[in-house]
């Protein structure tokens, strides 16, 4: 504890010791003054203070400067310095700013927030492309506290959550800080180099703070935070917004800045509630002060959201720009509450350098070498806004926890804890770790694999699996599953097992090999569960489920060729045998309703078999294509970031040779292209077309048909409906010919329901769609949707209703579909 002490009594001395200009800022209370903008008067070199009210400057030449302080409530401050050696200390105390209607002539018959509102969106796209690129340095800082954390969740144990939990189950759970060189270009190139990465408790650490997930510009008509978000000067931001102005006030410069309060015209729109700051005359944004709700935001786990944006005026650029931004939020999820906060600040602009298009690649984020080893001294003598004292003490804690849980003795005493055999991993399944080592092993339970069909009857799974990993982030990894399968009605013991290598984290290269003998659905794709198959058959006597014995051995590899482009590969060779139905089990008969046969080509081919007994070796070459693929580089891995604006394609081959019967070899050709993105605040918009040709196929297996997916269940587990026909059997329009499959989905996200009285208070979304599918063996397919998603209560939003009507040359049916989505 004394050595504890002694560590935050000297990094707190450190930082007075290291910095150039610092002191603390008080309101007329003395109370320190969070989050106030301090830079040089004219330049682009500032920070902001702490929540302790202490700032740093670093500066490093002698002179004399004009020091600016400047917090929206208050006046603000310019301190004229002379400074011969450093440290220099400067102490400032603000005092209220008077924010009055006294200048503000009123017109009984005009609304004076609505004209000015109107004069900022006139000036929104001149202020927007004042600045067409720049140059800056940035700094972040994330911290995320919790409080009150559960011990357990869904019976699983919580732990301490790396050390950061007191005796109160609260505490700091992230902190992390980077500091990074920007580049930008108009409209939405920015590129960021982090030369220093630090997280608290991992000395090996990279943080995911970066300038790309704050990037939020309100001169844009929309931004994206989880939902498309409308700016309060967007060109139609009346349509969603209600203006007061609050008072006036002068800025330092003689500037008359309005503050605007903006309050949402509807319950759950996709906009903020919160003061706008605008400079008259010139229309531009002086600060904003913005909330806005998890629902509007369609960010369930999260409560509120605050954010806070100052800029500053600069007389060389006549410029006003982004100085700093304080994103506040809280949150509560299954028993998790906490709040949190990520600061930036913006510095040394180098406005309209000159960049273009050639200055940026792909890669958004990269690190510097040695990013996350810089020492204390650096990250003291560089950081802009001083650690408060419980960001201190959580660096000193975890550091020194650290070392202890690094070590073999820590890690195993662990180890003897949590491998001891509870009650509890009888239902949930038996892990057993040896955490230095990196590997673990276990079984599943086989309670919660049971399930029924009418081929196998009753059957139970035990899966057991071993893993190493070679890193400490199983960026390279080893894993060997094995599942064994018993059917009682069927008396039949299967079984297979495999082994995936990942060879890194980059291009993620996979490579595995599998076997065994598996009872699997003649659709590669399983459409229906095994939940939902156990359900529909002992209930309504439905057993939609169609099986075939495979037995198999099959080799798969997959990697990142260049950005970009994915090859996927398999190589197997199979012995299929057709299954019969060895069950009349059911929990509820229904008069004449008896079960179908297991041939999907005949619901009463009963003993009849849907192929014959053969062998084959398949080859599947798969390449996916995201066009115009972005990505952040880290030392040890690469994530892609997929571009909405373009479409994902996927061509694939497929061939089935030598087989034991000649009639069953075929080749196939196939494509897919897909893209889903949101059309402003109107929604989001997602489309899947598919498209097929077989050759040398005219006597294939039923097996190796191009099925589609299916739905006879009335309910779905799937997050979206671009990957299925909701009315269609399963295997009704399988084919060997060519092919075309083709969907379409808009979710409006609020929209149009959004705007209608009473209903808005619900916060569903309405939901359109379009399914069609062609092939030459039948006639035109349609599927027509109209649903409800998002339906629930508070954060629980897990059931979407669809109504949906068929056609086959005139009208087939139509059904009722409900969907169910859990977190």
């Amino acid at each position: 504890m004394k050595s504890t002490l002694l560590t935050i009594f000297t990094l707190l001395c450190a930082y007075t010791s290291f910095a150039q200009i610092q002191g603390t800022v008080t309101d007329s209370k003395d109370q320190p003054l969070a989050f106030v903008n301090v830079y040089i008067e004219n330049t682009y070199k500032g920070t902001t203070t702490n929540d302790d009210g202490i700032y740093e400057l670093n500066i490093n030449t002698p002179n004399t400067y004009t020091v600016v302080f400047q917090f929206l409530g208050y006046k603000t401050v310019k301190e004229k310095i002379q400074i011969e050696s450093f440290p220099y200390t400067l102490n400032t105390q603000l005092i209220d700013e008077e924010i009055s209607l006294k200048e503000v002539v009123i017109k009984a018959e005009d609304n004076p927030a609505n004209a000015i509102i109107r004069q900022a969106i006139a000036k929104r796209k001149d202020n927007l492309e004042k600045i067409q690129s720049y140059k800056a340095d940035f700094y972040s800082r994330g911290l995320i506290r919790i409080k009150d954390a559960p011990e357990k969740i869904l019976g699983q144990e919580v732990g301490d959550l790396g050390g950061g939990l007191d005796s109160t189950r609260s505490g700091v759970i992230y902190l992390s800080e980077t500091i990074s060189k920007l580049e930008f270009l108009r409209p939405n190139k920015l590129k960021e180099k982090i030369v220093a990465s630090k997280v608290s408790g991992d000395d090996n650490g990279f943080s995911f703070n970066n300038a790309i997930d704050v990037e939020f510009d309100l001169y844009n008509n929309t931004i994206e935070l989880g939902n498309q978000i409308i700016s309060p000067i967007a060109n139609n931001a009346f349509g969603y917004y209600r203006y007061k102005l609050e008072g006036v006030f002068y800025d330092d410069r003689g500037n008359l800045i309005n503050k605007i309060k903006a309050t949402p015209r509807r319950d759950n729109d996709p906009v903020f509630e919160g003061y706008i700051y605008i400079v008259e005359d010139q229309w531009t944004i002086y600060a904003i002060e913005l909330d806005i709700t998890g629902v509007q935001a369609k960010i369930p786990a999260v409560d509120k959201i605050t954010i806070t944006q100052n800029y500053a005026f600069s007389e060389p650029k006549a410029i006003w720009t982004k100085m700093s931004q304080i994103i506040d939020f809280k949150y509560g999820l299954f028993g998790f509450k906490g709040d949190g906060r990520f600061t930036a600040m913006y510095s040394n602009y180098d406005i309209n350098p000159g960049l273009t298009r050639k200055n940026f690649s792909r890669e958004l984020v990269s690190f510097a070498v040695e990013a996350n080893k810089k020492d204390s001294l650096f990250w003291d003598t560089i950081r802009p806004v001083p650690l408060t004292t419980e960001e201190i003490t959580d660096y000193v804690k975890k550091d020194s926890i650290q070392i202890v849980r690094d070590s073999k003795t820590y890690k195993d005493s662990v180890d003897r804890e949590n491998n001891g055999f509870k009650l509890g991993d009888i239902l949930g399944g038996y892990t057993y770790s040896n955490t230095y080592k990196n590997w673990r092993a276990g079984v599943t339970s086989p309670l919660e694999a049971i399930s029924f069909n009418t081929v196998q009857g009753w059957n139970g799974k035990l899966s057991g699996f071993y893993s190493k990993g070679y890193d400490e982030y199983y960026n390279r990894f080893l894993n060997i599953d094995g599942t064994i399968n018993y059917g009682f009605s069927d008396d039949r013991l299967r079984g297979t097992v495999s082994a995936t290598y990942k060879f890194n984290n980059t291009s993620r290269p996979i490579l595995s090999i599998s076997g065994g003998i598996e009872a699997t659905q003649f659709n590669g794709s399983d459409p229906i569960s095994r939940f939902e198959n156990t359900i529909s058959s002992l209930f309504f006597e439905d057993n939609y489920m169609k099986l075939y014995d495979r037995s198999f051995v099959q080799a798969r590899y997959s990697e990142e060729l260049f950005n970009g482009f994915r090859l996927y590969s398999t190589l197997s060779y199979e012995r299929r045998k057709v299954l019969f139905n060895t069950t009349e089990q059911v929990f509820f008969p229904e008069g004449d309703d008896v079960y179908t046969s297991n041939n999907p080509l005949s619901e009463t081919a009963y003993g009849i078999a849907s192929f014959d007994t053969h062998n084959i070796l398949k080859i599947n070459l798969l390449a996916r294509i995201n066009f115009n693929q972005e990505y952040l580089s880290y030392p040890d891995s690469k994530f892609n970031i997929p571009n909405g604006d373009y479409p994902t394609l996927i061509l694939g081959y497929e061939k089935g040779l030598g087989a034991t019967i000649d009639d069953y070899n075929f080749d196939q050709i196939k494509a897919r292209v897909y893209q889903s993105f949101n059309i402003s605040n109107k929604g989001r918009f997602s489309y899947n077309l598919r498209a097929g040709k077989f050759f040398n196929a005219d006597n294939i297996s039923f097996v190796d048909f191009q099925h589609f997916n299916g739905n006879q269940t009335h309910v779905s587990q799937r997050g979206n409906y671009t990957d299925v026909f909701n009315n269609l059997g399963y295997y009704d329009l399988s084919t060997n010919d060519s092919y075309l499959e083709m969907h379409a989905e808009h979710d409006f996200n609020g929209f149009i329901l959004g705007r209608l009285p009473l209903l808005n208070k619900l916060n569903f979304n309405l939901v359109l769609g379009a399914h069609a599918l062609a092939t030459p063996d039948h006639k035109p397919y349609q599927e027509y949707s109209i649903g409800l998603d998002n339906i629930g209560w508070g954060k629980w939003r897990f059931l979407r209703v669809d109504y949906i009507r068929s056609y086959q040359s005139g009208f087939v049916s139509d059904a009722v579909v409900f969907g169910l989505k859990f977190f």
